[in-house]
């Protein structure tokens, strides 16, 4: 009986950080959608990662300014496989940003929030899931 207990750990812990993940993302985008400032920018670069698979993200780069005249230039937090035209190199987007903090920002069109719904809705999955489990083999005693 100890060992299911244990093991029935792992999937609860998963569900937490993915919540966790999730949870925090919304948060960020709700407040820049609250408190964020709108600039006009352009995208200079593209940063490219590549994950253990060999697989390559671009994340584009947007420079702006900011309202008190500091110049910003950030990659955003979401990678792609495929750049469009309208986030080329070049390309005038529009950037919220938080005025604080302006590495917190997010690109209009490029920036989703689908990847956050996802987390929050697999993390509590897990976790729901995790802790019926749980009390249905409590009750079960």
């Amino acid at each position: 009986m100890q060992r299911e207990w244990l093991f029935s750990l792992i999937p609860l812990a998963i569900g937490a950080i993915f919540l966790g993940f999730g949870v925090h993302g919304l948060r960020r985008a709700r407040a820049l959608r609250r408190t964020g400032v709108t600039a006009e920018a352009r995208i200079v670069r593209h940063d490219a990662s590549r994950n253990d698979e060999g697989s390559t993200s671009y994340h584009p780069v947007a420079a702006w300014t900011a309202r008190d005249g500091r110049t910003c230039e950030y990659s955003s937090r979401f990678g792609r496989k495929v750049v469009g035209d309208d986030f080329r190199v070049g390309a005038h987007v529009v950037v919220q940003y938080d005025p604080k903090a302006p590495h917190r920002f997010a690109i209009k069109g490029w920036d989703i929030r689908t990847v956050d719904l996802l987390f929050t809705v697999l993390g509590s999955v897990f976790v729901v899931g995790t802790v019926t489990m749980l009390l249905v083999r409590l009750a079960t005693l």
